[in-house]
């Protein structure tokens, strides 16, 4: 194929998933911030293209990774206000991606570090939200996040109406500390989307850990379960879902590059997954260019594509006959 046929069957199959209806379930608020609000706020400390940006660039850890990011969203994320503002921003960005249905979380730990309101915060993300994206607002937890501060606040998390789950993320290898599964089980009682981020950084051990120590229906990555076959089939014999971020993986070393990324193995074994950004602020992707890169890196078929973008509107907590007819027009644009 020549060089002119090729640009034309790339930017096809690109329409083509940019015209599929698409969900958005493993995506942190703060870490999809618009890098361009930041250098409208101040050029001089943030260039227009930094070089953690770039396509090539690679993360030299976690750490370094959560430090950057940490530092980039406070700069902005200072109370309701700007989450409404950033929110606008994002939300318009998932619509122009024909993104229908979004889970974010929201790194509760800003409600120490900027004296907000919680709810005012869930607030302001959701009525950010356009017409034809519906918002789910999960709140995201630390291990080490049950402070003096945010103890009580955490104790009441299930009785938030507004918050629709809860989740767990940050430096994967501290200890699973007493407060989390309480917490945990009372959000589960409530009816909340329960989430764990594990197998990114830590073992499949951290698998077992969220699933049968927190009750976690949703794996955030599960990467590394790869690791252990038996897992493997646990995940695919009881429904566990992987919101999985193939590129954010490939950035920060879990996988030494996509064509080596297990989701084509966890896809074949039956394990419904989805495709996610995880923190386009940090890593310069969209939800279109994960989907290229698991068609041109990874080998999936525009009927594996399709399997993947179903599995979100699945498992998605919205209307049935919605789901239905964003899963039949899939059908009608990657139909095989």
């Amino acid at each position: 194929m020549d060089t002119s046929s090729s640009s034309n069957a790339h930017r096809s199959l690109r329409d083509r998933l940019r015209a599929i209806p698409k969900t958005e379930t493993h995506l942190h608020i703060e870490g999809a911030l618009p890098y361009e609000l930041l250098h409208e706020m101040d050029p001089d400390r943030f260039p227009e293209q930094p070089m953690f940006r770039e396509q090539n660039y690679r993360y030299p850890n976690f750490v370094e990774f959560e430090t950057l990011l940490v530092e980039h969203a406070v700069a902005w994320y200072t109370g309701p206000d700007r989450y409404h503002e950033a929110c606008r921003r994002i939300f318009s960005g998932l619509v122009e991606q024909n993104v229908k249905y979004l889970e974010t979380s929201i790194h509760l730990a800003i409600i120490e570090f900027t004296g907000s309101d919680g709810h005012e915060l869930i607030r302001a993300i959701k009525s950010a939200a356009p017409d034809g994206l519906e918002v789910k607002v999960i709140g995201g937890l630390t291990r080490d996040g049950y402070t003096e501060t945010m103890g009580p606040i955490i104790d009441e998390l299930h009785e938030w109406e507004e918050l629709d789950g809860i989740d767990l993320h940050g430096q994967e290898w501290l200890d699973l500390e007493p407060w989390t599964a309480p917490v945990w089980r009372r959000c589960k009682e409530a009816g909340k989307i329960l989430k764990v981020h594990a197998g990114e950084f830590g073992g499949p051990e951290k698998i077992y850990e969220a699933i049968d120590t927190l009750g976690a229906e949703r794996i955030q990555h599960g990467t590394r379960a790869i690791e252990d076959p038996d897992l493997v089939s646990r995940l695919a014999d009881e429904g566990i879902v992987l919101d999985m971020c193939p590129i954010s993986n490939e950035k920060l070393g879990v996988v030494d590059s996509l064509e080596s990324h297990p989701i084509r193995e966890y896809h074949n074994s039956g394990i419904a997954c989805t495709a996610n950004t995880d923190d386009p602020l940090c890593f310069a992707n969209t939800i279109v260019d994960e989907y290229v890169a698991l068609a041109e890196r990874t080998g999936f078929s525009e009927g594996n594509l399709a399997e993947i973008a179903k599995n979100g509107f699945r498992l998605a907590r919205m209307d049935d006959s919605a789901k239905s007819r964003y899963i039949q027009e899939i059908d009608q644009i990657l139909g095989e």
